[in-house]
């Protein structure tokens, strides 16, 4: 049964949240402080966390940057409509998804599943696909570049993953958004230009001059075939 860390300083709200998840039939912890929120990711490592952005005692963000420097553990951000940077930010450090307030529980629950679902998605025997110095190992669940190994969340895993699946074919936001998180959500579309970029970033990290993958305005995105 997975473990599911809610960090939410009003209580009534974590406590409905709880409610909710452990009907769903997940176990659920509660914490109500960011600093608070570490010391029990640490202590149990929960199978997800659902992470408000403004917390007392350590913010949201600062949570995730200490979390993602450890383990990918799969984050959902918690952010206020307003707090379009905050949640941009959440992104760049490497949320799996967001929810905005005010928001139904029954969403939250629907998006936790999505999260999970894809994070302890089956493996599929023998997929390996390559692109020039990338290769992407499906069985090992590992991406590596110029026999350098490459550190993805699952969000961005997938996302390279459809790419390359078919290099050249540009692939819209909400597409990479469906086969990221098994169901697209028009209007967080956006967000697959910050995971795109974190991709980019880390790719670069091993090889300076890479161009993988390939921006069509107006479009999406495509893994850039290789010349003959």
């Amino acid at each position: 049964m997975p473990t599911i860390l809610i960090v939410e300083d009003e209580k009534e709200l974590n406590k409905v949240l709880q409610a909710y998840l452990s009907k769903a039939g997940y176990q659920t912890l509660g914490a109500y402080r960011g600093d608070e929120a570490l010391h029990l990711w640490e202590r149990e490592s929960p199978d997800l966390v659902l992470l408000d952005l403004n917390l007392p005692g350590m913010d949201g963000l600062e949570v995730a940057k200490r979390i993602r420097k450890v383990k990918d553990t799969p984050i959902i951000m918690v952010t206020a409509r307003v707090d379009e940077v905050d949640r941009l930010i959440g992104l760049e450090l490497g949320a799996d998804d967001y929810i905005t307030k005010p928001f139904s529980p029954r969403e939250v629950v629907a998006r936790v599943k999505a999260v999970l679902r894809r994070s302890n998605r089956p493996l599929e025997a023998g997929v390996i696909l390559q692109l020039g110095d990338l290769r992407l190992d499906q069985d090992r669940h590992g991406v590596t570049l110029r026999d350098q190994a490459v550190e993805l969340t699952p969000t961005e895993f997938d996302m390279l993953k459809l790419l390359l699946s078919q290099p050249g074919r540009v692939f819209t936001r909400l597409q990479l958004l469906e086969a990221a998180q098994g169901v697209s959500y028009e209007g967080y579309e956006r967000s697959v230009d910050v995971h795109i970029k974190n991709l980019r970033h880390k790719l670069k990290e091993v090889d300076p001059d890479s161009t993988y993958i390939e921006t069509v305005f107006g479009v999406g995105y495509r893994a850039t075939p290789m010349e003959e």
